[in-house]
């Protein structure tokens, strides 16, 4: 189990009277990932909306604002258990068993094309064995081919034009393994967290994007990109591709600077809090469901 901290800072300034904003920026609550304390503050003061989304946890916040400027700041503290399995032990699971909640992700979407790289998908992809070590060979091909170049790309760039430029940031990099993965008929989802563990040299700490495969009855953990460290993920938002889990959507004309997020891990003596280390493991912070896959335990 790990102890994080981290908070967000957001500030708008804005060019005409009157916008709104959905922000996607609180931890989601799971039965794996437990919010032991949290604190929003908004100047100025307004009245929040904030709503969750049932099927992945996420969790909106809903502001209508007349006039600016305006700051959000965002705190929480969490505990994260991790299921762990063993990778040789994890099979795919069929299509004809899928659970609902995971058939929307085996389907194209905006930015992974599945249906235009299944050529590309077979010919690698195709003779290996089905189950975590297929998904894991996915995820380091991904690695191998793409270079992380921060930005190298912009919110436009699809999976296809990754494949095509070998270049870009950490949703490019999940954008093109989650193709690959439909590909194949692997339910895949794009989710966002911050990037623990990052290489200051790469820049300020920020939201980060990285992979869950759905295997055997849970979404396991995977980041192509390699830069963070899974077992420090926290989980903000879940999606078929980066256009569904903006941490920030804007109806209206506004100007901002990048956000300011900080995150630690938390240890104590006496505590079962461990810092996060990379783990041979596979890892999921998503809850069981149910191996016949007719219908998902709670979250």
């Amino acid at each position: 189990m790990v102890r994080i901290q981290f908070a967000i800072d957001l500030n708008y300034a804005l060019n005409s009277p009157g916008a709104d904003f959905v922000f996607n920026i609180h931890a989601a609550q799971t039965a794996s990932q437990h919010i032991v304390s949290e604190d929003l503050q908004i100047n100025p003061q307004l009245i929040p909306a904030i709503q969750t989304e049932p099927q992945t946890c996420a969790r909106f916040l809903r502001l209508n604002v007349a006039t600016g400027p305006l700051h959000v700041a965002y705190r929480a503290i969490l505990d994260i258990d991790q299921h762990i399995g063993n990778p040789d032990e994890i099979p795919e699971t069929p299509v004809d068993r899928l659970p609902l909640s995971a058939l929307t992700y085996i389907y194209p979407s905006r930015y992974c094309q599945s249906d235009r790289l299944a050529t590309l998908a077979m010919t690698e992809f195709g003779h290996l064995p089905k189950g975590y070590r297929r998904v894991e060979a996915i995820c380091a091909w991904v690695n191998r081919q793409v270079a992380f170049r921060p930005a190298s790309t912009s919110s436009t760039t699809s999976a296809i034009d990754t494949m095509v430029d070998r270049v870009g940031v950490c949703r490019d990099f999940a954008h093109l393994m989650i193709a690959i993965c439909r590909a194949l008929s692997i339910p895949a989802r794009f989710t966002t967290g911050i990037d623990y563990g990052a290489d200051p040299a790469l820049g300020p700490t920020d939201f980060h994007a990285y992979v869950e495969v759905f295997l055997d009855g849970h979404w396991y953990i995977f980041d192509p990109s390699g830069t963070a460290i899974p077992m420090g993920f926290v989980r903000i938002g879940t999606g078929r591709d980066a256009a569904d889990v903006s941490y920030a959507t804007i109806f209206g004309s506004v100007s901002s600077p990048p956000p300011l997020i900080s995150i630690s891990a938390i240890t104590e003596n006496g505590r079962p809090w461990e810092i996060p280390r990379r783990r041979p493991e596979a890892l999921s912070t998503d809850a069981t469901v149910d191996r016949q896959a007719k219908s998902p335990i709670n979250l």
